[in-house]
C-alpha cells in the first residue's frame, strides 16, 4: 500500500486532515534523561487544519462573546510567555528483569490512571510520534474495559489471573491480573462536595485549552444531583471564587459560571489549589465526596511552582479528607509530570481530555469510578515459585514500585480503587528450563519448592483498606498452573497494548516483534467493542507505523523495537 493511502485510511475514520502537513516534520522526541521535553509548534497552516474532535464541537463556544468572571479581570500574558513550546514528562526506565531464586517478591501500587493513553493518542493524531516519557505502559492497558470477575464474597473487588505464550518471545509467558471493583449508579453514589478548579491563565487561551475545559464541566454538571454541591474557582495571576457552593439542582446558574470564564495571565496554580481546598472544606459532606477537580495544563509560573512543594501540598491536604483529581488540557507548555503525580499525591486520578468523547467518558460513563472510592491504600504482591519460575518482570508500574515490607505497612500510602474500576497488571516470566534473560549463576543452586505447592505459579496477595480507614485487609488467591492456550481476546489485547507501549520506547524486550504484527495481534483480539475503543487503537497503531516510516526515509535511524 503507498503512503499516501496509509495516510488516507485514517483520515477517513475520522482523523485530521491536518496530519498530511504535520508528519513531514515530525521525529521522535525522546529525552529519556531529561522531564523537559522540547515540541516544535505546528505551523501556521497545521494551526489551521488540525482540529480535535473537541475543538470542532466547541467552535460555537469560542465564537460566543463572553464577559470575564465576576470580580476576575484577566492580567496580560508576560512578553513571550506562550512563544516557549515544550511539554514536560517524567523520565523512568523499565523495571529490570529478577531473578525468582535472588527475589522471588515483586510488589506495587494499583494504579487507575489513563492519563497516558490519551495524551499518546493526542500527540499521534497531531502528527508526532511520542516522547518515550509520555509513554506509561500501565496506563496504556489499563485504560480499556476488560471482562473480569466481579467480587463475591463481600470483598471490594473481585480478582482474575489467566497465562498465556508471549507474542514476542517463544520462550517465555504473559501472567495477566485484574481486579474489578463493584460498580455503582451515579444515583446511588453519596452525596458529592465538588470543587471544580480551573487554570485561566493565557497558556489556556487556545482551543484545547478553556473551550474544551468548560465543555467538559458542562458535561458533568448534566449529571448533579439535588443533594450535590458545586463551587468553582479560577486562578491565573491570582485566585479567585466565581461561584459559592451551589446544589446541583442550580444547573443554569453553574452552567452561566462557567460559560463567563476567560482566559488571560500568568499561572498562580498552588494559589488556586489553597482555595479550593478551603472552598471544600466550607461545603465539606462527612460521609460524602469531596473532591476537587482541577483543570489545567499545569503550566505555573508564579508564586510556588516547584514540584516537590506542589507535591507536598497535596500530600498534607488528603489528610483533610477532601480528594484532588487531575483534568490535564492543552498542548506545547503542557506538564504531564505534574498532573499525574499531583493527582497521585492527593489521593485522586489523572485522565488527559483530548477531545469532547474523552470528557464523556470520563465524567459521564465513568462517572462511579471518577468519584466514588471503594478502597484505598491498594498494594498488590506476587511472590513466584521457584520451582515453576526462573526469571520474571513487570510491564509497567516504574513509579508505583514499593518495597517488600511496605506491603504490610498501612503507613504506606498507595493508590485507590474507584467503583468499577479495573486494574490490569502483566508480567513476563521465564518457566523454569526455558531460555531466559539472564546468564545461569555457576554456584547458584536456588531451593525447590515443597511438593504441596508444585502445582502452584505463585501466590497473589493483594492488600487494601477500606475508604473510612482502619486496618489494612488481605486478600490472597495461589495462581494455579494450568493448561495454556493462545490466551482470551482480553489478554492477547492487552499484550498488543503492552507492545504497542514498548515498542513507542526503544523496545527492548520484544524482539522482532514489529507494529505491523502488533496491528495483527490487536485487530484479531478486539471482540466485543460495544464502543469503539479497540478499533481506534487499531488505527493509532497504523498511524505509528505511518509516522515511523516517514520519519525513517527523512532522517537517520533511531534505536527502538520496530521493524
Amino acid at each position: 500500500m503507498s503512503l499516501l493511502l496509509h495516510f488516507l485510511r485514517p483520515a477517513a475514520q475520522g482523523f485530521t486532515a491536518g496530519l498530511l502537513l504535520a508528519v513531514a516534520g515530525c521525529g521522535v522526541s525522546s529525552t529519556p534523561e531529561s522531564v523537559a521535553v522540547p515540541v516544535s509548534p505546528p505551523s501556521p497552516a497545521q494551526s489551521t487544519l488540525v482540529r480535535s474532535e473537541a475543538g470542532m464541537a466547541d467552535v460555537s463556544l469560542a465564537k460566543r462573546s463572553v464577559q470575564p468572571a465576576p470580580g476576575f479581570a484577566p492580567e496580560s500574558l508576560p512578553a513571550g510567555y506562550q512563544d516557549e513550546h515544550r511539554e514536560q514528562y517524567q523520565a523512568l526506565a523499565d523495571n529490570p528483569i529478577h531473578s525468582v531464586a535472588e527475589a522471588p517478591v515483586s510488589t506495587f501500587s494499583a494504579d487507575v490512571d489513563t492519563g497516558a493513553y490519551a495524551n499518546v493518542r493526542r500527540l499521534l493524531n497531531q502528527g508526532r510520534l511520542p516522547p518515550e516519557g509520555a509513554v506509561r505502559l500501565e496506563e496504556m492497558v489499563n485504560y480499556f474495559p476488560y471482562d473480569y470477575a466481579l467480587p463475591t464474597d463481600g470483598s471490594p473487588f473481585g480478582v482474575t489471573t489467566e497465562l498465556a505464550p508471549s507474542p514476542w518471545n517463544p520462550h517465555t509467558r504473559l501472567l495477566r491480573i485484574g481486579i474489578k471493583a463493584s460498580d455503582r449508579a451515579a444515583a446511588e453514589l453519596a452525596p458529592a462536595n465538588l470543587v471544580f478548579l480551573v487554570d485561566v491563565s493565557g497558556s489556556m487561551d487556545r482551543r484545547e485549552g478553556l473551550p474544551l475545559v468548560k465543555s467538559t464541566l458542562k458535561l458533568l454538571v448534566d449529571q448533579l444531583r439535588e443533594q450535590d454541591r458545586v463551587s468553582l474557582v479560577v486562578y491565573a495571576g491570582d485566585s479567585r471564587v466565581v461561584l459559592e457552593p451551589t446544589s446541583g439542582r442550580e444547573k443554569a446558574k453553574i452552567r452561566t459560571a462557567i460559560d463567563q470564564l476567560t482566559a488571560g495571565g500568568s499561572t498562580a496554580g498552588a494559589s488556586g489549589i489553597g482555595l479550593a481546598y478551603q472552598m471544600a472544606q466550607r461545603a465539606f459532606i462527612p460521609k460524602g465526596i469531596n473532591r476537587i477537580l482541577l483543570a489545567t495544563d499545569g503550566d505555573f509560573n508564579v508564586g510556588i511552582s516547584d514540584f516537590d512543594s506542589l507535591k507536598q501540598m497535596a500530600v498534607d491536604k488528603r489528610k483533610t479528607g477532601v480528594s484532588l483529581t487531575t483534568l490535564g488540557f492543552g498542548v506545547d507548555n503542557y506538564n504531564e509530570h505534574l498532573m499525574e503525580q499531583l493527582a497521585d499525591a492527593g489521593d485522586g486520578n489523572y485522565a488527559y481530555i483530548d477531545n469532547l468523547r474523552e470528557a464523556r467518558k470520563v465524567l459521564v460513563d465513568q462517572l462511579g469510578s471518577t468519584l466514588a472510592v471503594v478502597a484505598k491504600n491498594v498494594k498488590l504482591q506476587v511472590e513466584f515459585n521457584p520451582a515453576q519460575v526462573s526469571e520474571y518482570r513487570l510491564l509497567g508500574y516504574e513509579n508505583r514500585a514499593l518495597k517488600r515490607e511496605d506491603f504490610s505497612n498501612d503507613k504506606v500510602d498507595a493508590g485507590e480503587i474507584g467503583a468499577g474500576h479495573t486494574v490490569t497488571a502483566l508480567y513476563e516470566i521465564v518457566p523454569k528450563g526455558e531460555k531466559g534473560w539472564l546468564e545461569p549463576l555457576r554456584y547458584g543452586n536456588a531451593e525447590s519448592a515443597s511438593s504441596e505447592k508444585s502445582g502452584e505459579l505463585a501466590m497473589l496477595r493483594v492488600r487494601y483498606q477500606l475508604p473510612e480507614g482502619g486496618n489494612s485487609r488481605l486478600i490472597e488467591r495461589p495462581i494455579a498452573l494450568g493448561s495454556e492456550g493462545k490466551g482470551s481476546d482480553d489478554l492477547r489485547f492487552a499484550a498488543a497494548v503492552a507492545a504497542f507501549s514498548q515498542q513507542l520506547k526503544e523496545g527492548r524486550y520484544t524482539g522482532d516483534f514489529s507494529l505491523k504484527d502488533t496491528e495483527g495481534l490487536a485487530r484479531g483480539a478486539r471482540g466485543d467493542d460495544p464502543f469503539g475503543l479497540r478499533a481506534e487503537f487499531v488505527q493509532l497503531v497504523e498511524l505509528a507505523q505511518s509516522l515511523r516510516t516517514t520519519t525513517a526515509s527523512i532522517s537517520e535511524p533511531v534505536k527502538g523495537g520496530y521493524n
